[in-house]
């Protein structure tokens, strides 16, 4: 078969040519690069990647197939997919596809042989990237901004719930910015009832819940466009146990007056180091995210700096002195990556939620 030539064409002016995986099909979007060795299905399928055409760096993808358990998601959200290398015959028990059927099924834009050295590179140097995967090298990006609305286009349109069927099982809210399922099902393994709710469910419908705690969860795009939401977030937050993951981090600092900032071209990968503060320990985690807490808009009468990043000293966590609100910019659910930090989860349940710190207002 022959293989058909395909341009990513960037609005810095860079095209780079590569080869078209499955049926040619245009797409636009926010260009990243996720440096994780494995765990491209979780990649793919997690919801923070809506609207971003993904930059894989292995120079190896797809060698262990595709399978029916590792999905983060329902269905992959990502506008694009870029690979050096792909394996076409791929080896491993759980395999029930290769990665090339489930581009087709889920009608991806992929490219393969892009020089993903070259492109990461270029989103180093100039940060904010768009472009465009294209047959024709003259076409360029139209769209050179990140949708402001892009979390309604992931979030749950309806309650969803998880029952462990145990008595007396303290029962957490998870309100979903582009929940991963990992996180979901971490809670039920460690024996909470979860009802996930749609981003902009109200402080009241959530108290109507009657949570014992309350997770804000990742999400895609720039949590500044979410500040209509901080209300309800605070008045959340100080009524119930709270804790925050990622884009959830960002929006809980921001409804207690901290602000956010966007950093040169993001944490993704599986093997990011961050410093607890508290004991000095440094532990590798999973990120995915573009914006960040900024350090010194933390109210340090009322909040503290638990984690910070390693390689650039960014906010990784925060945590109330006197109520219980914790929030980090990692995955402690990880799927994929390290589970060094899934302790955070057990902190959370046992600390806030078990040990009476449930709070009605």
């Amino acid at each position: 078969m022959k293989e058909l030539t395909g341009y990513l064409v960037l609005h810095t002016g860079d095209v780079l040519e590569g080869k078209w995986i499955g049926s040619p099909k245009q797409t636009e979007g926010e260009l990243v690069f996720n440096t994780a060795m494995t765990g491209y299905q979780e990649v793919m399928t997690d919801p923070s990647y809506a609207g971003q055409i993904v930059t894989m760096t292995y120079p190896l993808i797809g060698n262990y197939g595709w399978n029916e358990i590792d999905y983060e998601s329902v269905k992959p959200s990502l506008k694009g997919f870029l690979v050096s290398t792909i394996s076409q015959h791929p080896e491993h028990y759980e395999s029930t596809h290769t990665l090339i059927d489930m581009l087709e099924e889920y009608q991806i834009p992929a490219l393969s042989q892009i020089d993903t050295r070259a492109l990461t590179r270029i989103i180093r140097e100039h940060g904010e990237v768009y472009g465009k995967i294209t047959s024709d090298p003259a076409d360029k990006p139209v769209n050179t901004s990140v949708n402001r609305d892009i979390v309604a286009t992931v979030s749950v349109q309806d309650k969803v719930s998880y029952r462990t069927n145990q008595p007396d099982a303290p029962h957490v809210v998870v309100i979903d910015f582009g929940y991963k399922h990992s996180i979901t099902h971490s809670l039920v393994k460690l024996g909470c009832d979860v009802t996930v709710v749609p981003y902009n469910t109200s402080f009241i419908e959530v108290q109507s819940l009657d949570p014992d705690g309350v997770l804000l969860s990742n999400g895609p795009g720039d949590p500044k466009s979410l500040a209509h939401l901080s209300l309800s977030i605070k008045q959340i937050s100080e009524s119930f146990p709270t804790m925050g993951i990622c884009l959830g981090h960002q929006l809980l600092a921001l409804a207690h007056g901290a602000t956010t900032k966007r950093l040169p071209y993001g944490h993704r990968g599986s093997n990011h180091p961050v410093k607890d503060l508290q004991t000095g320990k440094v532990m590798m985690t999973s990120q995915n995210h573009g914006y960040v807490v900024d350090y010194d808009s933390v109210n340090s009468n009322d909040w503290e700096v638990t984690h910070i990043n390693v390689n650039d000293k960014s906010v990784e966590g925060i945590k109330h002195k006197t109520k219980p609100l914790m929030s980090v910019q990692f995955h402690p659910e990880a799927h994929p990556g390290p589970i060094d930090t899934h302790h955070l989860f057990v902190d959370f349940i046992e600390q806030y939620i078990t040990k009476g710190a449930k709070q009605h207002a």
